[in-house]
């Protein structure tokens, strides 16, 4: 068995203990020559804003990326390479910038084993300036974590995020992952499990799969058939030998040469061959032209073949937006061939590659790492950054965020309450806007059927106490949670805002210091 201590210094230079930005270091420097470095101090994560995608933008986002985070909390420390490196940076004047005591500190105390960690599970619906992990730890070193956390959890949430609503608009059909070729380097190994996570059901992506424990999926390429051509054989001959070493998982690539006058055709007389044999054809992909029409014509070809069960993979660019516009056309287009809409629709299979890998049009989630409190002997005291745009004002001291379930048993909004304020038993909830004064609303007990804590405990200084659940798991609490938020809020296209609040309490604690710290 690996120890700990072999995985740690298996781990490259770049993606241990210092993947992370310089200045968090020369923080971690400066609070150690001030004595604050083992202050403990609380860090909240969360992001400001949904993803807006330019002519269309998100209602809600899907949280992940909390286990791989935790597994790399777990291997670092400051070893000898990392100490060695900070030993040869110096400053304009030729002065080292870490000095030996502050190295040795690192050597002895550089670990997150300090660090306890809350955070809303992988899967679960989430929402602006609502926290998603909370950091609770010496100064220093939860300052170092600050790049490393927002790496390892915005990504994936833009991936997720974006997963999701393509699922949505695909009406529940199979999804796939394919943006491996498309994505950023080794980043689409963290953007393929969200992609699952958030929605997609498999990946082409083989070594991830493997290490998540799914089946890897894929056909093959268009070179395959051009391959064949170049040595004097034909389509057709491409098709037959793909059917000959995958009799149970002929898929077939369609529109090497013309979709409609070669493709379908010689797919079909592969899939007879396949059927006279007792073995049942899985379908055709579709990559290229007008996806909505050539669906149509190759539902009407194959059911004319008697092959009305086949799947027809869609992978061209796809998003949610050109999803929606392929089923729209389907819809109108297929009854004039005298096809049920739904006949075309429920044999899709929507293959997804650059534009959800790289999450086009938003390609990157405004999470934001700040400190929020720090404790000394009279107890915690409130950290505030005040900025001229109220937005970027962020929610001082400790907090736990709450979400509010209406009468109908839908979602109403998340509240962010002070750290022990009672939100379960009055007998009405005062809800804040988080920026704007004087707006404000009142819930009544008998409007509310539940109240439930966001937060989990994740780690207890370094100490794992949460169980990973395994993905099924994972996607079904996403299921859950989308069930239960209101329909306009998971519109596609220009969706109702779901409501982030604050109680009284906090409102008035983020009022006080704003006005204390202004005088």
């Amino acid at each position: 068995m690996i120890t700990a201590n072999q995985r740690r210094h298996s781990i490259a230079i770049d993606e241990g203990i210092l993947f992370t930005d310089m200045y968090q270091l020369t923080m971690a420097h400066l609070y150690f020559r001030m004595g604050m470095h083992e202050i403990p101090a609380q860090f909240d994560h969360f992001f400001r804003s949904y993803p807006n995608y330019g002519s269309h933008m998100a209602g809600y986002c899907i949280i992940a990326g909390l286990e791989w985070l935790v597994e790399w909390m777990e291997k670092v420390h400051f070893d000898e390479d990392a100490l060695g490196y900070l030993r040869t940076l110096t400053g304009g004047s030729g002065r080292r910038l870490f000095e030996d005591d502050f190295l040795a500190w690192l050597k002895t105390n550089g670990t997150f084993g300090g660090i306890s960690l809350q955070a809303v599970p992988e899967g679960r619906v989430v929402h602006p300036n609502v926290p998603l992990t909370v950091i609770q730890g010496p100064l220093a070193m939860a300052q170092i974590l600050e790049t490393a956390l927002l790496n390892k959890l915005n990504y994936p949430t833009l991936i997720a995020t974006k997963a999701a609503r393509i699922r949505q608009a695909g009406k529940g059909n199979t999804v796939l992952e394919f943006g491996m070729r498309r994505g950023q380097a080794s980043g689409v190994n963290a953007g393929a499990r969200a992609a699952i996570i958030g929605g997609a059901d498999f990946s082409s992506n083989t070594g991830l799969s493997a290490r998540l424990g799914v089946q890897a999926k894929g056909t093959h390429a268009h070179s395959m058939v051009q391959a064949f051509i170049a040595l004097g054989y034909g389509e057709l001959e491409a098709f037959e030998a793909y059917a000959d070493v995958y009799p149970d998982n002929c898929l077939l690539l369609v529109d090497t040469i013309n979709t409609l006058q070669s493709g379908v055709p010689n797919a079909i007389k592969v899939f007879e061959k396949l059927r006279a044999k007792g073995h049942r054809p899985v379908g055709i992909r579709l990559d290229s032209g007008d996806l909505a029409h050539l669906s149509v014509q190759a539902a009407c070809m194959l059911n004319e073949a008697g092959f009305p069960e086949t799947s027809i993979v869609l992978s061209n660019s796809l998003d949610e937006m050109t999803i929606l516009q392929i089923i729209a056309q389907i819809r109108e287009e297929a009854p004039r061939k005298n096809l049920e809409a739904a006949d075309v629709l429920n044999r899709l299979v929507y293959g997804v590659g650059t534009r959800l890998i790289t999450s086009d049009g938003d390609a990157a989630l405004d999470g934001v790492f700040k400190l929020v409190a720090l404790q000394k002997e009279d107890g915690w005291r409130p950290a505030i950054k005040i900025s001229e745009n109220p937005i970027k004002t962020p929610n001082p001291g400790r907090k736990t965020p709450w979400r509010v379930y209406d009468d109908r048993g839908l979602a109403t909004a998340d509240l962010i309450a002070v750290d022990g304020e009672d939100v379960q038993t009055p007998e009405s909830l005062y809800l804040h806007h988080p920026t704007a004064h004087g707006i404000a609303r009142t819930l009544g007990r008998e409007r509310i059927s539940e109240t439930e804590k966001l937060l989990q405990p994740i780690l207890d200084e370094g100490q794992k106490v949460y169980d990973f659940p395994p993905l099924p798991d994972i996607q079904e609490q996403r299921e859950r949670d989308l069930e239960r938020l209101d329909i306009g809020v998971k519109r596609i296209i220009h969706p109702h805002i779901y409501h982030v609040s604050l109680t009284r309490k906090l409102w008035d604690l983020k009022q006080e210091l704003i006005s204390k710290h202004r005088r």
